[in-house]
């Protein structure tokens, strides 16, 4: 019942029919024909509650599909023959065969969780009644949260988060600028303590504190170098790996990280002087 008047409201206000609404376990959905703007989906919510409110009749007929053409039903029935019609008073008259509350005050409340484009209209989702309840207080308690860990007001959230998100972004590039720096010291560190083949100079090491991309860019400063190949592995769990060469190493790097990942299980692949993993 919920649906039948939440749709209507969107028809009745904006003219913006219902082509499919889906009952979920947690929340439903409603496909409407347009997209929505935010003022125009807060009258509806505000419009559908209204009825709710007034505590209208809900009613039950079955005419057949001739008198259905002649009644103003809010979406033309895809079935013929006998329909059941479901009717709040003054407000909307839809055929459907689902199960349906006596009076419009039954249903509680409508809530709209999310609103968003889909397939050039919009995916409008709800909840009614306890699952409106349920809905509020995790919201309530997500924002509680956040409110207490990054210590501002309730109505400063999306201005709090959205700084942290560009310290985060700053850091991530200092970060990378220094591992970058960081990584040539490193090289030239592990390429002292190489072990020798001949010309080979090996590197097969597990590092601490660093990341793939760490690996990679010390990796990548020790092949710059000519008869240097390595394998370096993180100190994290997944592990991570990288296998490089110089270019005049004839080892085949995606071949030897092959053989660790069917050797220890994992994922990853790359080139002959370059592969990474986990």
């Amino acid at each position: 019942t919920g649906q039948h008047v939440l749709s209507a409201a969107f028809d009745r206000l904006f003219d913006n029919r219902t082509t499919s609404f889906h009952m979920g376990t947690e929340a439903s959905t409603i496909d409407l024909a347009r997209e929505v703007a935010q003022s125009d989906l807060e009258r509806a919510v505000e419009e559908a509650n209204r009825v709710i409110w007034e505590d209208r009749e809900v009613s039950i007929r079955f005419v057949s599909a001739d008198e259905a053409a002649r009644l103003p039903l809010r979406k033309e029935p895809v079935r013929e023959g006998t329909l059941r019609l479901i009717e709040i008073k003054d407000f909307d008259l839809s055929a459907c065969g689902g199960t349906h509350v006596h009076r419009t005050g039954a249903i509680g409340m409508i809530a709209v969780t999310n609103a968003e484009r889909f397939r050039g209209g919009a995916r409008i989702t709800f909840v009614c009644g306890a699952r409106a309840l349920r809905s509020f207080r995790q919201y309530r308690d997500a924002v509680t949260g956040a409110v207490r860990v990054l210590s501002v007001l309730p109505h400063e959230l999306p201005n709090a988060i959205e700084r942290a998100q560009l310290e985060s972004k700053d850091l991530r590039k200092t970060v990378s600028r220094l591992q970058g720096m960081l990584a040539v010291h490193e090289a030239s560190t592990l390429l002292e303590g190489a072990t020798l083949a001949g010309d080979l100079r090996i590197v097969v090491q597990a590092l601490e504190g660093w990341d793939a991309a760490g690996l990679k860019a010390i990796a990548a400063a020790l092949v710059s170098q000519k008869d240097v190949a390595v394998c370096l592995l993180s100190m994290s769990d997944p592990v991570a790996v990288v296998v490089a060469r110089s270019q005049n190493v004839v080892i085949d790097a995606a071949k030897t990280l092959r053989a660790l990942l069917d050797r220890f299980g994992g994922r990853g692949g790359g080139r002959p002087d370059l592969a990474q993993g986990a």
